[in-house]
């Protein structure tokens, strides 16, 4: 008989084997060496009138397109090439190719995070629910009375963002967080709906009646979600907690499947096991082994936001099938993780590299540094990430500079 003693990853009794397949299957990869490592140079870039420096691939160019948006976020293409950022200010912009002239589709009362489009329709995702207007390409202007509700949300303050995409089913995917750090919410029928927070839901519009229904659950602020190109899994980003310090929980990267459940607020994974936080006192609605363990995660701290997978032709065959993170960089500071130490060792905003090897994920790397100087001051914070009909990707800046910018190849020398 195999030894039984209890299991680091579930602190239960079990026979040593499995025990040792736990700890194989959860234990988190460290970001290794690629196996097509990058090579880095340094770039200046003149932001706002400032020269500053950042740490990009070598063979790549940033560009900055247009720095005349206000408070912009999530983006998305159109297939015929358009792109439409959300925004903080209640602005929905539409940018043509080349992306450098910023015009307002629509001015909305409310917060309109992300926009995904569908046949003859725009869909806006705001605090209080999912949006719908008449769209065909090309259209330059929206009229915000054609701007309907088409699915209710859960309002409220904290963490009021919302993220709308369309997954390869054709099937509308809608993101949303939990209101604070241990706030008692969940994507539940048992909750009063202004607490169903916390999660990724989808469109049912099969009863004549549109409602978002609970796809996957215990995520704690799933900015940026996506699927991946070959194998059309879902994953996404979220946010940790912050009343644990400044290297606990690590934020997360996490595969999510149809009725999977992530923890929060209940569970915290700390990078080797998951633990129960006894900041909330409810009874958890699933057990610990019921928890999904992130595929990948960041330092803690990092405050994850867009996501976006590269197809494949776009940047080049290293990044093919890949998916890229926008990390806003958040204000905890060492040691405590409180916002009143030195503004230096603040998590540096950034663009990371996450890696896949055969449909799993293999590492992460930096891809895009330099947001943050040696002071802490910060000139850009990215959080929108998209790739474009062009290859190269795109990604917004929503404090300091309020801007789009543009990775793409460098023109090869003759």
């Amino acid at each position: 008989m195999p030894a039984t003693g209890p299991c680091r990853q579930c602190d239960r009794l079990v026979p040593g084997l499995l025990c040792t397949f736990l700890l194989l299957a959860f234990t988190p990869i460290p970001a290794p060496l690629l196996a097509q490592a990058l090579e880095y140079r340094q770039q200046a870039i003149t932001v706002d009138g400032i020269a500053r420096q950042v740490h990009l691939p070598a063979g790549y160019i940033l560009e900055v397109l247009t720095a005349e948006l206000d408070g912009p976020r999530l983006l998305s293409f159109a297939p015929n090439g358009d792109l439409f950022i959300g925004s903080k200010s209640g602005q929905v912009y539409r940018l043509m190719p080349p992306y450098t002239r910023p015009e307002v589709l629509v001015k909305l009362d409310d917060y309109p995070h992300s926009v995904a489009l569908r046949t003859g329709e725009i869909l806006i995702a705001q605090t209080d629910g999912l949006y719908r207007a008449p769209y065909r390409p090309g259209q330059a202007r929206i009229a915000p009375e054609s701007v309907t509700r088409l699915a209710a949300l859960p309002g409220g303050g904290g963490h009021n963002s919302r993220t709308v995409g369309i997954g390869p089913d054709g099937r509308v995917y809608v993101s949303l967080g939990i209101s604070g750090n241990c706030s008692d919410q969940f994507l539940g029928a048992d909750y009063p709906f202004k607490d169903r927070r916390g999660g990724i839901l989808v469109l049912n519009e099969d009863s004549g009646e549109a409602r978002l229904e609970p796809f996957a659950s215990g995520l704690r602020n799933p900015v940026g979600f996506d699927w991946h190109p070959q194998s059309g899994v879902l994953y996404a980003s979220n946010n940790g907690p912050d009343h644990l310090g400044f290297e606990q929980p690590r934020e997360y990267f996490s595969r999510v499947d149809a009725g999977s459940f992530h923890g929060m607020p209940w569970y915290q994974y700390d990078g080797q096991r998951v633990r129960r936080d006894d900041c909330i006192r409810s009874q958890p609605p699933h057990t610990r082994s019921a928890v999904s363990i992130p595929v990948a995660t960041f330092p803690a701290r990092n405050a994850p936001m867009g996501v976006a997978f590269v197809p494949t032709g776009a940047l080049d065959a290293r990044f093919e099938h890949d998916a890229v993170v926008a990390l806003r960089g958040s204000w905890g500071t060492r040691p405590s993780g409180k916002a009143w130490g030195d503004p230096a060792t603040r998590r540096p905003p950034k663009l990371v590299w996450v890696h896949f090897d055969n449909g799993s994920v293999a590492g992460v790397d930096d891809l895009v540094t330099g947001f943050q100087l040696a002071d802490g001051e910060r000139w850009a914070r990215p959080v929108g990430v998209a790739v474009g009909p062009d290859g190269a990707l795109y990604f917004t800046s929503d404090s300091s500079a309020q801007a789009l910018f543009r990775l793409r190849r460098a023109p090869a020398s003759r």
